[in-house]
């Protein structure tokens, strides 16, 4: 059991995905919270409106965000909310298509007990042989490190309560996708670390819903600018990050 409460996303149609996750954490005992799912399809325009900025996202966005992702940003923005109500110091945020590879609750009461500097702990790896900045012994041969570059997938992570908090007062209206954003970590003010071995990977992404990757490769195929156009933001977008992301890793 975690000393930190676990919350899990979950959209209400997606019942295989709440049985495969259920099934992964209790295997683990791991006691968690549902946290219903936003769907984005079904969002009215006036909350849109409130969370999504269109004009930030055609400055500094790599394409303008689709409705399954505006809807998964706003379900991370309710975990946030969970976590800074639990009034625990605390905690973490599952995704629903995960599936449990390592001594998971180790590493959450090793977490929870840490008293290093980060604001959150990515939980998955998409590159674990890339070097991590001042990386440390967490508990047995887990370390946790700050990637130089944060990996683009939100489908496990602790968050301590005041980054939650931080999260919550300055992220509403957002204009990236919630993994993309967290990539910018420095306009938040976050220290974003990762654990290795990771604990868990991605799962089964089977889902009753159009899937945010696949409506974010619809949304690309539907685009009426030229592919060269395409091309063209992204190199500038990619350019800028690296550029920013340098700076701060690079400069004192």
């Amino acid at each position: 059991m975690a000393a930190w409460p676990v919350f899990l996303i979950n959209l209400e149609r997606d019942v295989k995905r709440l049985e495969a996750a259920t099934a992964e954490l209790r295997r683990h005992d791991q006691t968690w919270i549902r946290v219903p799912a936003v769907n984005g399809r079904q969002l009215p325009p006036d909350r849109i409106a409130r969370s999504y900025d269109p004009r930030g996202n055609a400055k500094h966005a790599k394409h303008p965000m689709t409705a399954p992702e505006i809807g998964c940003y706003l379900s991370h923005f309710k975990a946030w909310e969970k976590i800074v109500e639990s009034g625990a110091p605390g905690g973490v945020v599952f995704e629903d298509d995960f599936t449990i590879t390592g001594d998971l609750s180790a590493a959450l009461l090793g977490l929870a007990a840490d008293e290093g500097r980060w604001d959150m702990v990515k939980l998955v790896s998409l590159r674990p042989d890339s070097k991590l900045l001042r990386p440390r012994r967490l508990i047995g041969d887990v370390v946790i490190g700050e990637p130089y570059r944060i990996p683009t997938m939100m489908l496990g992570y602790a968050l301590r309560r005041q980054a939650a908090e931080r999260l919550v007062a300055q992220t509403l209206p957002f204009m990236r996708p919630v993994d993309e954003d967290m990539k910018f970590f420095w306009e938040k003010g976050l220290t974003i670390t990762e654990i290795r071995p990771a604990p868990i990977a991605l799962g089964n992404q089977v889902s009753a819903e159009q899937t945010v990757g696949q409506s974010r490769r619809s949304a690309v195929q539907d685009d009426p600018r030229s592919a060269l156009k395409r091309a063209g933001k992204g190199l500038s977008y990619r350019l800028n990050y690296l550029f920013q992301l340098h700076r701060r890793r690079l400069l004192p």
